[in-house]
């Protein structure tokens, strides 16, 4: 009788055991079974999580719901839009295969403020000039300029655009409204990538930011 009774006893501190392991091992994953990715991007080395506080709470850069009008899911003709899943996929790929580049579109306060970690600032006003957006595009999107004066898109990047969220018209503003907009002046839109939720939407998931207005780390 008394085996029977430690079996029972030994039986229900095993299976406290496995519970409480079970609940340390429980976290706010990015998906099935994934808590973090690290990453080295653009000299940065990071690590892409969503924030594991019970209660964490939107930054209140983005807490508010009475923004402009939201954007079409589909941007353009052969843009693709995307969510954080593959933009992080993408992060992923860019630290190795050089014709990716993740692109923030906003002004650069707000980049500075906060931002996607790795991420390179490219900002959506640098388009209302010709000269300017070529720049830009030398810079962190693959293009050159041709002897005659044309742009030579043939080495062009494939970007993964981002701004303020859902309603911000910054991207959209880059890629096919401005004077000279990416899609305007010829770039391909197949190699056009746009994450459509932005910051409002990556905030919102409690994922990683760096910036001034970023959580202190603990």
């Amino acid at each position: 009788m008394k085996f029977f009774k430690n079996l029972v006893v030994s039986s229900l501190i095993l299976g406290l055991t496995s519970s409480l392991s079970f609940a340390e091992e429980k976290f706010v994953p990015i998906s099935d079974g994934v808590k973090s990715v690290d990453i080295t991007l653009d000299g940065e080395k990071f690590t892409i999580m969503r924030n594991q506080t019970a209660g964490n709470k939107i930054s209140s850069l983005y807490d508010t719901t009475d923004r402009g009008t939201p954007q079409p899911m589909i941007l353009a003709p052969g843009v693709e839009t995307v969510g954080e899943l593959e933009f992080i996929e993408y992060m992923k790929k860019a630290q190795t295969d050089t014709n990716i580049a993740i692109v923030d579109s906003r002004k650069p306060g707000w980049f500075a403020r906060l931002r996607i970690p790795g991420a390179v600032n490219v900002p959506f006003t640098n388009f209302d000039d010709k000269d300017d957006a070529i720049d830009m595009m030398e810079d962190y999107m693959g293009i050159s300029v041709k002897d005659d004066g044309s742009i030579d898109f043939s080495k062009a990047k494939t970007v993964v655009l981002y701004c303020n969220g859902y309603w911000c018209e910054q991207t959209p503003g880059m890629v096919k409204d401005a004077k000279f907009a990416l899609l305007k002046i010829g770039y391909p839109a197949e190699k056009i990538k746009y994450y459509r939720g932005g910051m409002q939407a990556w905030t919102s998931l409690g994922f990683t930011v760096v910036g001034d207005d970023a959580p202190a780390a603990k």
